[in-house]
């Protein structure tokens, strides 16, 4: 009877010695992919004269001042209101339809596509949160305010060219946004805590 052929051991002591070196290789020559974060550029210092002229030119009837306190109460100019009114009340603030003097100014600006149009374009609307304002109330304020944009977008581009705006060419849709231009400040978190709302709710 033939004996079974033993099979040779596989000698790996230099294996870890390979791989060792398989993974500086790959550590040398792979490149890392970094997190850039947003894409956005800062804006340019203002000088102090410039910054004086600026506060000068934003009246009251311009700013639209929505504070959430710590309470996850919105605050529209000192006024306590439901976040589901927040968008149409927003809509108002932006076109001023009927070009009410508590509403933003209007100005007449040369725009392509609709030649000499009344907007408001020195609109203003200052968001601002506290520091103990959860993060879904604060997610909610910001979806009502673009929603706003949008609509009030996508109507003009429905009621100009026909059709939705996304669907629109660049140049309309450049267009369109010049007409309602989105204008949202956000201010730094500070500690209003649940003060302002125990005095809008002492005086209502």
């Amino acid at each position: 009877m033939a004996k079974k052929r033993e099979i040779q051991e596989i000698n790996a002591s230099s294996m870890a010695d390979i791989s060792f070196l398989l993974l500086i290789f790959f550590l040398v020559t792979t490149s890392m992919a970094t997190d850039k974060g947003l894409m956005r550029r800062l804006p340019a210092p203002v000088p102090e004269e410039e910054k004086k002229e600026e506060e000068v030119e934003i009246n009251e009837r311009n700013m639209m001042m929505i504070l959430i306190n710590s309470n996850d109460q919105l605050m529209v100019n000192n006024e306590l209101m439901d976040v589901r009114d927040l968008k149409e009340k927003a809509k108002e603030f932006i076109a001023n339809p009927n070009n009410s003097e508590t509403l933003p100014a209007k100005k007449v600006e040369n725009i392509p596509f609709f030649g000499d149009i009344a907007i408001t374009k020195d609109h203003v609307i200052s968001l601002q949160n506290d520091r103990g304002t959860s993060y879904q109330a604060y997610i909610n304020v910001q979806n009502e305010l673009v929603a706003a944009y949008n609509e009030l977008q996508n109507d003009l581009a429905k009621n100009k060219f026909g059709a939705a705006f996304e669907d629109l060419d660049d140049d309309r849709k450049k267009a369109i946004q010049k007409v309602y231009p989105q204008r949202i400040s956000e201010a730094e978190p500070k500690n209003y805590g649940q003060q302002q709302a125990a005095a809008e709710g002492g005086a209502q």
